[in-house]
């Protein structure tokens, strides 16, 4: 049915917007045939938002990386977000914008001036609420705490609850705008502690609970019909939160860097939409990374708080967007005292070193820094055989021709050290179990990165498989795993520590040189960089064959490869432990 848009519904200016996604089309929710629009108490607003900035402040190249050949695209910048911005809202009589998390890690803006330029930037840009990301955590409880008091917006989290004074006088669970009339509630990804650095006494509740609990009291409380969240929490997530609650109708969300829209690559439409606990209509939007995109969309309310229509799409910002000149000449200005460190050509590249494809499988980039940590271990010890690294501390494709120390710090900006453990076979085998199932063997808890190895080690494992069955074959210097054997490789100090949920935590490791330092020097040992994929993280069928007795010295997961996916193979490496944690597993889950 078409459907004349209405004076309340407020089009976008296409030609004010070159960088507007130009398939956008007027959407109109399943709601209008059953209801129509009724110009009599029905409310429009604009809502436009941002994720996943991650100290991005300047433009970048399509790696992420910083902009040094423009004409091969240059995108983002917040001098670019701000002339998009100042120029569309006031076309609109109501609107609101939203910054959804993670503005720190990820480039030498954070790296050098921690988070005092970022949010010099972000106060500049108007934002009328942001919620916190897992990333903004990094430096710890206090200096977020900085972080926070120096802004001018709220800042909102509702699952977020802590003992830290600055924490607690700067996040609040909700805004409630009262001249809209609408409520928007914030929330925190609940992995936090696994995969940042939060203090003792701060803690990440459940997000579903947390979040209807803020509904249901700004229905106790007030007369607000419109609830939105704004949440950073992954695209996944909150479809989860939606399907859970009732009350709310639209949800800004991150941390997933999600693309949404009709362009090319896009994993989902923007919006998605899905059903409530009352069978109504949730609306989830998100804007990929970087400030690539300004998230869009109009929504037109009626009196009971549900969205009757909406139109809108992902505004792209490239190079032909035009820049703020005054917020643009700032960040020029603050890039001076690092920018000749940053320009320092180590070496050059014959390929492109991806990272994009990390968080899947084996990826180019992932191979070459694991390389490089074993080969910087080597150097000091003959015993360790494989390195072994996080998917998700990679954060940026190295691009060919020259190779800066800029591109290293952004591809690898957390300071982490090198470290080297120990571990029996059997214990190495249910720590890579955990990691290819997405849930650690020993804890029950959720794995919450990928991984990447060096040269010396090859897994073999079934996607396909039940959890805790998806390992088929590890063979270490060619042979296969050993349950009894100790094996010795080198890591990070994060993950060493409990992050991502690996290993069992421990401090008994001794912090080496950081993993940037170590890659530099591997660049400049190695330049020209000249390598391929070559299957040391491999998908195959079949299943792990019979464990033999720990400390035997007879192989496990060998050959197995080989063998058909279904043909009745023995479950695997450990099955007394596999089977206890299944055990707990459905435990757990009858308790739900």
């Amino acid at each position: 049915m078409k459907v004349p848009a209405a004076s309340s519904v407020p089009l976008l200016t296409l030609s004010t917007l070159i960088s507007l996604v130009s398939a956008e089309d007027v959407l109109y929710s399943r709601r209008l045939a059953k209801r129509g629009i009724d110009a009599e108490g029905n409310y429009n607003i604009s809502f436009f938002h941002v994720n996943d900035v991650h100290a991005h402040l300047d433009e970048f190249s399509s790696s992420g990386t910083d902009c040094t050949t423009p004409e091969r695209g240059c995108y983002g910048g917040y001098a670019r977000i701000k002339t998009v911005v100042d120029e569309q809202r006031p076309k609109y009589n109501d609107s609101l914008w939203l910054n959804v998390g993670d503005e720190f890690q990820g480039t030498l803006f954070y790296s050098y001036y921690g988070g005092e330029k970022i949010a010099e930037t972000i106060n500049q840009l108007g934002f009328d609420a942001m919620t916190i990301g897992n990333h903004e955590f990094d430096g710890g409880d206090d200096e977020l705490g900085d972080f926070l008091v120096n802004l001018t917006f709220p800042i909102i989290s509702a699952n977020i609850h802590s003992d830290n004074e600055k924490l607690n006088k700067t996040i609040k669970p909700y805004h409630i705008f009262e001249d809209k009339g609408i409520a928007i509630i914030g929330a925190t990804t609940e992995e936090t502690p696994s995969i940042s650095s939060p203090g003792d006494g701060t803690t990440f509740s459940d997000v579903v609970e947390s979040v209807q609990n803020a509904i249901d009291e700004i229905k106790s409380n007030t007369n607000i019909t419109r609830i939105a969240a704004i949440t950073h929490i992954g695209y996944d997530k909150d479809q989860e939160l939606a399907e859970a609650t009732t009350g709310l109708q639209l949800i800004m969300g991150g941390h997933s860097h999600t693309l949404l829209g009709d362009m090319e690559d896009a994993e989902g439409k923007y919006p998605t939409i899905v059903k409530n606990k009352d069978g109504e209509e949730v609306f989830i939007v998100t804007a990929y990374r970087w400030g690539e995109y300004v998230g869009y969309i109009d929504v037109t309310y009626d009196p009971e708080g549900k969205i009757l229509a909406y139109h809108g799409a992902p505004i792209h910002i490239t190079n032909t967007t035009e820049q703020d000149e005054g917020l643009q000449a700032q960040i020029e200005d603050w890039r001076e005292p690092f920018e000749e460190f940053a320009a320092e050509v180590l070496g050059t590249s014959n390929v492109v070193l991806d990272q994009t494809k990390c968080q899947e499988q084996e990826c180019l980039l992932g191979n070459f820094m694991a390389d490089a940590m074993l080969a910087y271990r080597k150097n000091d010890s003959a015993d360790v055989d494989f390195a072994l690294i996080n998917a998700g501390g990679i954060r940026a494709t190295i691009d060919t021709g020259d190779i800066t120390r800029g591109e290293v710090l952004t591809s690898f900006p957390f300071g982490n050290s090198v470290v080297e453990l120990a571990l029996r076979g059997d214990e190495l085998w249910n720590v890579l179990e955990g990691i290819v199932t997405g849930m650690n063997v020993e804890n029950q808890e959720e794995v919450t990165s990928f991984f990447q190895v060096s040269d010396g080690i090859k897994v073999q494992y079934n996607p396909g498989n039940t959890n805790f069955t998806k390992l088929v074959a590890v063979t270490i210097d060619g042979e296969p795993l050993d349950n009894g054997t100790e094996y010795h490789f080198v890591t990070l100090d994060f993950l060493a520590g409990g992050g991502d949920n690996f290993f069992t935590p421990t401090t008994d490791f001794i912090s080496l040189d950081t993993q940037d330092e170590v890659l530099v020097q591997y660049i400049k040992a190695q330049s020209p960089v000249d390598i391929e994929l070559d299957g040391r993280i491999e998908m195959v069928n079949g299943s792990a064959p019979t464990p033999t007795p720990s400390g035997s010295g007879s192989p496990t997961g060998t050959g197995a490869a080989e063998t058909p996916a279904g043909t009745g193979a023995a479950v695997g490496r450990d099955s007394g432990a596999i089977l206890a944690a299944m055990c707990a597993l459905a435990a757990s889950m009858a308790l739900l």
